[in-house]
């Protein structure tokens, strides 16, 4: 559970990281939202690191914490999207998390 919760806290920075700038940074210099994002970047790493490692050593394998990360990422970036970002929500959402539960089904089984 624990490296669950590490790769839900790294998933969050890394949204950030990855998109805020969009909104954020929008009239300032490329530059400027890339040291922005490195810096943010940086305490992602601090978190998923440690996560994979925990997760790995406690029995994960290499496919399943890739897996479990894909499923955090969009279950982290559809509420960032739609609130932060204000996109809509549509059904490729859901259609891309049944995706998802079938790779989940078929790296767990």
């Amino acid at each position: 559970m624990r490296t669950i919760v590490l790769l839900v806290i790294s998933n969050v920075f890394m949204t950030f990281a990855w998109y805020a700038h969009l909104k954020n940074l929008s009239n300032r210099n490329w530059f400027i939202a890339v040291l922005v994002s490195w810096g943010i970047a940086f305490f992602e790493y601090l978190v998923q690191v440690p996560a994979n490692r925990m997760g790995y050593a406690g029995g994960f394998s290499l496919a399943q914490l890739k897996i479990t990360q894909e499923v955090i990422t969009l279950c982290v970036f559809v509420p960032f999207a739609v609130f932060y970002m204000g996109t809509s929500l549509t059904w490729n959402y859901l259609w891309a998390g049944c995706c998802l539960a079938g790779a989940v089904f078929f790296i767990f089984r």
